[in-house]
């Protein structure tokens, strides 16, 4: 079993992402609702990822989404992000908010319009580039409605064409991560509807291109901590887009639905030992905050995943091992459930106090009087939101 101080030493390392868009204004299909203090551009909305880096000691990164984070001057936003201690992490382009996608962006039937979507991705490359971004993040709306509407092959066809040329172009330290969705918009078929369709693309492109788990795209039931075994024992995990979900892409803050769930998942991520960022998984949150106040949803999100790391981390693994290997089944089951139904909060309370951080992030948040401020001076101007 590790000790206290080597689970420290670990959580202390911990590197989790937070999302651009998780600090605009963002809905249902019905309304976007509107917060008073949300950014209203992207170095305000690096400047709320800063303040969760600042009180949870592990958010040193924040994915930009383009073109909603466009700006002229990539190289000013990435400097934006260093004075304040993070850095720009994943770069997500955007193929599925214009007229032209209405039938597909990289796998649509017309040339010209791939040919603009191909172009988008390079432009996303040359970003990542400039701002020493680690990874493109891709995700495609791409699909089809109805039996017949195109030709599934030549649409798998078109992907690889596309996704190849991008490849192609990736510096070195630039890994593409394809990420899948099991429906939505699409509801007959999805390009990338799973991890399978998005490993079998990946693996004839290269060992820099990686598949993306959304923990909130798979049917209902997906055993999702499996396919991350499966896809660690192939080295094609490149990361996670952590969110909740109760019936489908629910977006909600991770943990919240199923926070077994997510000791499970990160079980599989200890055991393999690619907790710390030298083991090359990306640790990202993907999640809008409609009804809940944004900075401090994502730090609760933050403490989430410390808190189901921490868990996984007291699994005493020699024991579990000797269990497993006797055949005990209620034995290891036993060992395995201790762990997630351990209280792990006053070791993370101590930890921050270790690391110079108030014990309590949230409370800390609303002491700072950061929320106050970013609400009188945020006035005026087109606040950020999905789609702005």
């Amino acid at each position: 079993m590790m000790s206290r101080s080597d689970i420290k030493d670990v959580l202390r390392r911990q590197w989790i992402e937070t999302p651009s868009w998780a600090y605009g204004n963002s809905g249902t299909r019905f309304k976007v609702f509107g917060q008073a203090g949300v950014a209203r551009n992207p170095f305000e909305k690096i400047e709320d990822a800063a303040q969760v880096h600042r009180l949870t000691g592990v958010a040193p990164s924040v994915a930009v989404h383009i073109p909603w984070d466009k700006v002229e001057d990539y190289s000013k936003l990435a400097k934006h992000a260093s004075d304040l201690g993070v850095k720009i992490g994943a770069i997500n382009p955007n193929v599925f908010q214009e007229d032209d996608y209405r039938l597909g962006s990289v796998c649509n039937p017309d040339p010209r319009i791939r040919r603009k979507a191909i172009d988008h991705l390079l432009e996303c490359v040359d970003i990542a580039h400039e701002t020493k971004s680690f990874a493109i993040s891709l995700w495609f709306a791409d699909g089809t409605n109805y039996p017949g509407q195109d030709n599934i092959r030549a649409r798998q066809d078109r992907l690889h064409e596309a996704l190849a040329e991008t490849y192609a172009a990736m510096g070195d330290g630039v890994e593409m991560l394809l990420e899948y969705k099991l429906y939505e918009p699409s509801f007959y078929t999805m390009d990338v509807p799973d991890w399978g369709t998005s490993l079998v693309q990946c693996l004839e492109l290269g060992p820099k291109a990686k598949v993306l788990v959304d923990t909130g795209h798979h049917a209902v039931a997906t055993n999702i901590e499996f396919l991350v075994a499966v896809l660690l024992r192939a080295g094609r995990l490149g990361g996670f887009h952590f969110n909740s979900r109760f019936y489908g892409d629910d977006d909600l803050m991770v943990g919240a639905a199923d926070p077994y769930q997510l000791f499970r998942i990160m079980f599989e991520i200890v055991d393999a030992g690619v907790v710390t960022p030298d083991g090359n998984v990306a640790f990202m949150l993907d999640q809008c905050h409609n009804i809940e106040p944004k900075v401090q949803a994502e730090i609760r999100s933050v403490m989430n995943v410390q808190e189901a790391t921490a868990k996984a981390l007291l699994v005493d693994r020699d024991a579990l091992t000797a269990c497993q290997l006797a055949g005990d089944v209620l034995g290891a089951n036993a060992i395995f459930t201790d762990a997630f139904y351990t209280d792990v909060r006053p070791l993370l309370a101590e930890l921050r106090e270790d690391m110079g951080l108030d014990p309590d992030p949230i409370g800390a948040y609303q002491r700072s009087g950061y929320q106050a401020k970013i609400e009188s001076e945020r006035v005026g101007g087109q606040a950020a939101g999905w789609g702005a």
